[in-house]
């Protein structure tokens, strides 16, 4: 049994130390920081260390971070309360997730604000080592295009409404960091510029922008794209669409469901081709039923049907996802032969760059919050710590 209560060695690890390989390596963690790096050769101790070995084979990794994910383990950011923020927190670092924005959906406007203001007060005050940190919320809708609904309850959907929104952001206690928006609806530019001003990601996404619109709010100061390709115009010869404006403005950094269903595996590998490691953010997209068995479940008031690695609605269209973010990493290695720190950066230093906090987060660093992921040969979390203590460990529990 992990304890934690003294500061932690990691020691016999390979270490991918931002950009290079540690072979035998060590990692001291003190107060919830890294505070030493190196080769094992030149380990010297002076106080006393928790010492884990790990296995020469393994690798040390940052700690991913998924800044789009509705729900894992039967619980919903839409469910409004401490126990489902915790459930989440407490379940992600088994698939490598050590931080997240807690995601919302279209919904009627109390609920919307019952989920942002239990988000908000647990995110500031409610956190701890040993779990995921919440580093924000992603609201996403209602201020989409109807159009290009998905799974987002069609008949909630608003235009953008900039006064609304600053009433929302009150609410969640500002730790609202996205907002995934359709630009081209009224209000929509208007919001954006709001969102720039204010240090907040607009986000592009559930749209039927076409390319000069998007390029409308790219000057607007949309700068992200929620999850590339689905819901939104996609790429045409005569009309490139929001698709083909992803593809080539680099102000953009697109996420990407890695799950071989929202995108075909060769579309995976056409995004990397063009928007390159820089320029994607692994997502989940996940729902309650992540980590459950295939059946029956709710999503924003609708009913979703899980089988066999798919979530949709009775009519079929898609409902999230099931993906843990840990075989997004290894699927986009699968997908498109990128190496394993390319798709590090895809899921831990793009997004922690995205959200202005790759001064604590997204990579090994000294100085920074000890958020590891440590990964076998297979590329399986074997052990994830958050901020400096054992959130996960195959096979084992830890306090």
């Amino acid at each position: 049994m992990i304890t934690n209560f003294k500061p932690i060695l990691l020691k016999g690890v390979q270490i991918y130390s931002e950009d290079q390989w540690i072979e035998n390596g060590y990692i001291k963690i003190k107060d919830q920081k890294i505070v030493e790096l190196g080769t094992t050769e030149n380990l010297s101790l002076q106080e006393e260390f928790e010492v884990l070995d790990i296995p020469l084979s393994f690798k040390s990794v940052p700690g991913f971070i998924d800044v789009h994910i509705h729900g894992v383990n039967g619980a919903d950011t839409m469910d409004a309360t401490k126990e489902a923020m915790d459930i989440m927190a407490k379940a992600l670092p088994g698939e490598g997730t050590t931080s997240f924005l807690a995601t919302t959906m279209t919904q009627e406007e109390h609920q919307i604000e019952e989920a942002l203001l239990n988000a908000g007060t647990y995110i500031n005050g409610e956190q701890a080592p040993g779990k995921a940190e919440i580093l924000g919320i992603h609201l996403e809708g209602p201020f989409v295009n109807k159009n290009k609904a998905g799974a987002q309850p069609i008949q909630h959907i608003i235009n953008p409404d900039l006064e609304l929104f600053k009433k929302w952001e009150e609410l969640s206690g500002h730790t609202i960091k996205i907002v995934t928006l359709a630009p081209e609806q009224s209000g929509g530019l208007e919001l954006v510029r709001h969102l720039k001003t204010n240090g907040m990601i607009a986000s592009i996404g559930h749209t039927d922008a076409t390319f000069e619109q998007v390029m409308e709010a790219i000057d607007a100061g949309v700068n992200h794209v929620t999850h590339l390709y689905n819901q939104m115009r996609g790429l045409h010869h005569r009309e490139p669409g929001v698709v083909g404006a992803a593809f080539l403005k680099e102000e953009l950094k697109a996420e990407l469901i890695v799950d071989g269903v929202h995108v075909h595996p060769e579309m995976v590998n056409l995004a990397y081709q063009q928007k390159g490691k820089k320029g994607i953010i692994l997502i989940t997209d996940s729902m309650r039923a992540k980590c459950l068995k295939n059946g029956n479940y709710d999503l924003g008031g609708q009913d979703v049907t899980v089988r066999d690695g798919k979530a949709s609605l009775s009519d079929g269209t898609l409902a999230g996802s099931i993906l843990k973010l840990g075989q997004g990493v290894k699927n986009i290695i699968s997908f498109t032969g990128c190496q394993i720190e390319e798709a590090i950066e895809m899921a831990a230093v793009n997004p922690a760059k995205q959200l202005n906090i790759f001064d604590r987060k997204g990579s090994i660093s000294v100085g920074k919050d000890a958020d590891i992921v440590i990964l076998d040969e297979n590329l399986d979390v074997y052990m994830t710590l958050c901020r400096g203590k054992v959130a996960y460990i195959k096979g084992g529990k830890t306090t």
